[in-house]
């Protein structure tokens, strides 16, 4: 039988992570204005780079959450 190589590609990367303490999201907006934050529609900030490709979604709880696009 013939032996095969497996391909692997990463495409998406997903981390969490969690402060001690909630953050103020509305200071967040104040010093990086181009970070989304509409708590009517979502309770989270985003907060999106070009380079790399990532956005960062921040909650008011500490709470985060880091996606990749590669």
């Amino acid at each position: 039988m013939p032996r095969f190589e497996p391909i692997v590609k990463i495409e998406n990367i997903v981390a969490s992570a969690k402060v001690k303490h909630g953050i103020e999201l509305n200071s967040v907006v104040k010093a990086f204005p181009d970070a989304e934050y509409r708590p009517g529609r979502f309770p989270g900030l985003v907060f999106r780079l070009k380079k790399p490709k990532t956005s960062t979604l921040i909650f008011g709880s500490g709470n985060g959450l880091l996606l990749g696009y590669i």
